[in-house]
């Protein structure tokens, strides 16, 4: 055994001494681009004018039907919101089937089904292909938009509006959107409670008979059947869609800003800025130019950890968990962007790193080192899509929407090989200009906004509220009038004080609904020192809070817990119907700060201060004296958020008006209370307040 070793090892040696020396200084030069086989697609056209395309797979007994209607994009004006909407309840009812047979008969087949603006997707075992076709034909030929069902998503819709006056990227969102395109533009305008307000059925009904028609659509069939069976299923299924003439629809073309601009709004109480650098590009799907900016975007920012975005804010400054960028093409117009969370005392300096980076791409060629990894990456991520039939399908589907060539995938690594630094440098030259950007801020206005002066090129910070429109500081209140005089409006806007002062008890019922869970909700209040609230399931108390005099306890999931002193404070002062008469009693003071427009209504705005510091902001209404929302910053342990409160509707009962439709955003999470009745001066025995 000893001598076969030797033997090896000697062996060995004299290998290594025969083998070619490697000059291991440089690295290898990389081969040619492969070839990429993309696999078959057939595509036909039926007589009404859909387009149908046929990516046959077998490895799966599968098969997807994709229909898309390549319509222009709507400007939807003062009912912004009703083109998603029609799509949301395309498949909300039939003239032969209700939403629950719909549900349940996808089910049943164990399929998926969804609808949308632009079309319907499904999917279900090839055994089952038929009664999925001929569902989404029911769908697609017969929908009844009902009226119930609009409303369902109306609320849905409202609530979350309710949620996004809280989140900073939602925000982040609408300003980046209105900036970078303009109000008046379809991918700029903004859906708010008013347009929701505004949507009826008859502008569903309308849009589908307009734009939902054959001859602009396509059909992409995928998996387990050939060309002739999906031929078969389309004009079975698909060829009794009437064609019509849609209309064509043109808009002016964004443009970037004359300057540098920069666009703040602001959000009370935020501990973070959301930035979003962004400008219009005139860039389409398939522009010879594309391959080498979707290179050049992927160098900066896009999606690689090495950018350099993330490299230089998060890696060497700290400033954030990710910051990142992005190139998009469109047939309209494309855009870039760039952005990222950071902390409040770094929103500037963020700033001047992401100003950095995209001016350095238009100033020096890249490294090799850094060329050849993005090369590598995007070879690779392009080369794993390919394991996706879906992905051959959307290929196919975009040659033919954008009349691309026919090789214009099957050459893609080729074109990307062939990608020089000086092509980045071009490309970033002609398509990024780092003094045509808008900048937009998300954030707090006292601790962020006079630091970003520099970044403007007129010298001026614009401000903006959540929906891209001018955002002025609060005028002032008429002379004189102070907070207790806003209370006072609001008292005798629910009935009176005096009538208040006569409340020994109330009884509320009604639900918490939070996404699509509805909790059973009670809260009874006795006196001003004593109060139940409990959510149920079932009967079961999920969550129960109680006071009584000076002890409190809450509970969640039975686990129960003492209240302590200050949130008995709280408590009390929220169970009192005229504590706005009494703050000293909660140690509060309050002060007017003046009126602004929230929801498009003008308010009064009250700061409410504990120890001279303000834990809430109370709005209300200038034209009604009811108090409409308020805003206020909780701790938490992942850090401060903020918590938005709507009251959306009132009851009345005895004369007496009392909140009954509430809307509360905790951070990202929306909930919910509906009251369906509130009892007053009934008798509570005691026994309902007992402390755990």
């Amino acid at each position: 055994m000893k001598i076969l070793k030797y033997t090896l090892i000697l062996m060995s040696a004299v290998l290594m001494a025969c083998a070619p020396k490697v000059d291991r200084s440089t690295a290898p030069e990389p081969g040619p681009a492969p070839d990429i086989s993309l696999g078959n697609y057939e595509t036909f056209k039926l007589d009404n004018g859909l387009n149908v395309i046929v990516v046959q797979n077998d490895k799966l007994p599968r098969v997807s039907y994709r229909l898309t209607v390549d319509r222009d994009p709507i400007m939807e004006g003062p009912k912004a919101g009703f083109v998603g909407f029609a799509g949301d309840l395309l498949k909300a009812g039939t003239e032969n089937r209700s939403k629950a047979q719909i549900d349940e008969a996808v089910d049943f087949m164990g399929a998926s089904l969804s609808t949308y603006s632009t079309g319907m997707s499904g999917s279900c075992l090839k055994k089952h292909s038929e009664e999925l076709l001929e569902l989404m034909n029911d769908i697609l030929l017969n929908p009844t938009f009902p009226e119930e069902e609009l409303e369902k998503v109306r609320k849905q819709t409202l609530s979350g509006l309710a949620s996004a006056k809280t989140s900073a990227d939602q925000i982040s969102g609408n300003i980046t959107r209105a900036m970078t395109y303009s109000l008046q533009h379809p991918y700029g305008e903004q859906q708010t409670e008013k347009t929701t307000e505004a949507i009826t059925r008859e502008d569903l009904v309308a849009y589908y008979k307009t734009f939902f028609r054959p001859n602009i659509s396509y059909l992409v069939v995928v998996g387990d059947i050939s060309a002739e069976e999906a031929k078969s299923q389309a004009n079975k299924y698909f060829g009794e869609w009437e064609m019509a003439e849609v209309p064509e629809l043109e808009y002016p073309t964004p443009i970037p800003p004359k300057e540098n601009k920069v666009a703040f709004v602001p959000l009370r109480g935020a501990v973070q800025s959301v930035i979003s650098i962004t400008q219009p590009v005139d860039l389409a799907p398939g522009h010879p130019d594309a391959i080498a900016t979707s290179v050049m975007n992927s160098i900066l920012g896009g999606g690689v950890f090495g950018g350099r975005l993330m490299q230089n804010l998060r890696e060497d400054k700290a400033f954030t968990y990710g910051a990142r960028s992005s190139l998009i093409t469109d047939e309209l117009v494309g855009r870039f962007q760039a952005g990222a969370s950071v902390r409040n005392e770094v929103t500037d300096s963020a700033i001047t790193e992401f100003l950095y980076e995209i001016e350095r791409l238009t100033l020096e060629t890249v490294e090799d080192t850094t060329l050849r990894f993005i090369k590598n990456y995007m070879n690779g991520s392009f080369a794993r899509s390919l394991e996706s039939p879906q992905t051959i399908a959307r290929f196919a589907l975009n040659i033919e929407r954008y009349n691309l060539p026919k090789d214009y995938y099957a050459t893609y690594l080729t074109k990307l090989e062939a990608v020089t630094k000086e092509d980045i440098l071009r490309v970033a030259q002609r398509y990024i200009m780092p003094n045509n950007l808008y900048i937009t801020v998300v954030g707090n206005k006292d601790e962020v906004a006079d630091k970003l002066v520099r970044f403007a090129g007129s010298g001026e910070v614009d401000f903006y509220d959540m929906y891209g429109q001018p955002y002025t500081d609060m005028e002032a209140a008429p002379e004189g009038m102070t907070a207790s005089d806003v209370f006072a409006m609001y008292y005798d806007a629910v009935g009176g004080a005096d009538k208040l002062k006569d409340v020994n008890s109330v009884i509320e019922q009604g639900k918490m609904i939070t996404g699509p869970t509805q909790l059973d909700y009670e809260r009874k209040v006795k006196g001003n020192n004593k109060m139940s609230m409990s959510v149920m399931m079932g009967g079961q108390a999920l969550m129960q809070q109680v006071v009584n005099g000076d002890q409190g306890s809450s509970s969640q999931m039975g686990q129960s817990q003492p209240m302590t002193e200050d949130q008995i404070l709280e408590a009390k002062m929220q169970m009192n119907m005229l504590a706005f008469e009494s703050l000293d009693q909660y140690n509060m003071t309050a002060e007017l700060k003046g009126i602004t427009n929230v929801n498009d209504q003008r308010v009064y705005v009250v700061d409410m201060m504990k120890g001279g510091e303000v834990t809430s902001t109370n709005y209300f209404s200038v034209e009604t004296g009811l108090m409409t929302g308020s805003e206020s910053t909780q701790e938490t342990p992942q850090g401060d958020i903020t918590v938005g409160t709507t009251i959306r509707e009132y009851m009345t009962v005895m004369d007496l008006k009392f909140p009954s439709y509430i809307v509360q955003s905790v951070g990202p999470q929306t909930i919910e209370v509906k009251l369906d009745e509130i009892q007053i001066n009934r008798r509570i025995n005691d026994s309902e307040f007992k402390v755990n």
